[in-house]
């Protein structure tokens, strides 16, 4: 009766093989990540009017949010 230590039990695979299932691996969390970023982007709108309802109903007539830096507009398109 032989015992067979913890790395024993793996697989053994060349360096390429290895490369090739890390390749897979990176594409298929890539197109995850921009699926999920497609997705969110088209609920951004409904989001950013759900988020700032409450401060557009207590803003006076005539007047609208403003951003006071660059980067804060593109927050909510």
């Amino acid at each position: 009766m032989s015992t067979i230590s913890g790395s024993e039990k793996f697989e053994k695979q060349v360096l390429t093989e290895h490369l090739r299932e890390l390749r897979s691996c990176l594409i298929i969390s890539f197109v995850a990540v921009f699926i999920g970023f497609c997705l969110s982007y088209m609920v951004i709108r409904p989001i950013g009017t759900w988020f700032f309802k409450p401060l557009t109903e207590v803003l006076p007539d005539g007047t609208s949010l403003i951003f006071t830096s660059y980067q804060e507009g593109f927050f909510f398109i």
